[in-house]
């Protein structure tokens, strides 16, 4: 199984490169990621280059089903969280673990 990222992690990440004390590096990191949070609540896009784009698109109200019973039932309007990764972040992604070019 894959092992799981997280805010920890990433906070010893900072401590290790950047040399800041781990309470400092964990902080750097929880202001990035509110930040992030802050800004997608205002609707705003966030775009890490080389990584990726954050957006929030609203859905409209619609009609579902339930799949046990088959009666239709409404779908309030929402907004939903989308990333979309670069295509830098893709071809990194889609690397054989040799090198080398990355599969088509």
């Amino acid at each position: 199984m894959a092992k799981t990222i997280t805010r920890a992690d990433l906070g010893d990440a900072v401590y290790q490169t950047v040399g800041l004390s781990r309470n400092e590096s964990a902080k750097l990191v929880e202001q990035v990621l509110d930040e992030v949070v802050e800004a997608l609540i205002r609707g705003e896009a966030v775009k890490l280059s080389s990584f990726g784009s954050f957006m929030v698109r609203k859905k409209g109200q619609r009609i579902g089903r339930n799949p046990k019973t088959g009666q239709e039932v409404p779908i309030l309007p929402r907004r939903v969280l989308v990333f979309r990764a670069s295509n830098l972040l893709k071809a990194h992604i889609n690397k054989p673990k040799g090198g080398g070019e990355p599969q088509r």
